[in-house]
This record gives structure tokens, sequence and C-alpha cells, in this order.
């Protein structure tokens, strides 16, 4: 999708602050209320905006340990990779899972209350999902960039 400079201008505002009023927001980008508005309804309508949350302070919840896990999977089987997958979906502690070329299968971000939270949920739960062989983790000693704003692309 192309984006005019408008457009580029309320994503990035509401990357940083998806409470913005409406008339905050068109006065930050320099439109006049009902067309920022319009536009905003428009990115949504085309699936560049698809939805808006808080960002939560994970330490300040308890979560005091990230740990990222590599995941090989035993073999192609698409009933066990959906399998997987679905556990994957209702494990609330894991919180990103991608899909990865190379030695692995896939990664997960997984976060846990401490050590002997994660050992319980890597031992107990993610080795014995459907399909997996062997799990790597690496764990998070400093979150030095979270934010997660995607980069919006410049008029060309």
């Amino acid at each position: 999708m192309r984006l005019d400079r408008a457009e580029r201008e309320i994503l990035q505002v509401l990357q940083n602050n998806g409470r913005v009023s409406n008339v905050e927001l068109a006065d930050q980008v320099g439109l006049s209320e009902s067309p920022c508005f319009r536009r905003v309804r428009a990115l949504e309508e085309a699936g560049v905006i698809t939805g808006y949350s808080a960002r939560l302070n994970q330490r300040e919840l308890g979560l005091q340990v990230t740990a990222f896990v590599q995941v090989t999977l035993d073999k192609r089987d698409d009933k066990k990779q959906r399998a997987f997958l679905a556990q994957v979906e209702a494990e609330e502690h894991i919180v990103e899972c991608h899909a990865l070329s190379g030695s692995h299968d896939y990664l997960l971000k997984v976060v846990a209350r401490s050590m002997e939270h994660f050992s319980e949920l890597a031992m107990q739960r993610i080795l014995k999902f459907p399909g997996v062989s062997n799990i790597e983790s690496n764990f998070s000693l400093l979150a030095v960039k979270e934010h997660g704003a995607l980069p919006v692309p410049r008029v060309e």
C-alpha cells in the first residue's frame, strides 16, 4: 500500500500513542478532524492498522524472566505441526512465535515469573508439545529495545 505523508504521520503517532484523541491526532498531523478520522478508518479497513493495545510493564506484573526458545520438531508432519501451533497459541506465557529458516523450526519468546517457573514451562509443557524433539533456550539479560514500532515507508 502506498502511503501519503499524512497517513505516514498518522501511523507514527498512533504507534507511539494509540489513545490519542482524533482532535489531537489531527492537530499533530496537520489535518482537520473529519479527514483525519476518515483516513484512520481507511487504514483500519485496509488492514494496515490491525488493532490497539496497551504496553504493559512485564516486571511489574511479576514476570521476571524472558527466554527465547528455539524449537526443533521431529519431522514434517502437518498434523503434529498444527497440534504444536495450537498448543503454542493456548500457552499464555508464550508471547511470540516465529517460524524460522535454518537449523531450528520455531523461535518462541517466553515470559515467566522465575527460573523455576520457566523450567516447569520448558520441561513439563513445551518439550511435551506434539512433535517437539528438542529445545534450546537463551535468556534475556537486558531488554535494549522493546518498543516494537514499525518503520513506516516514506512517500516516494
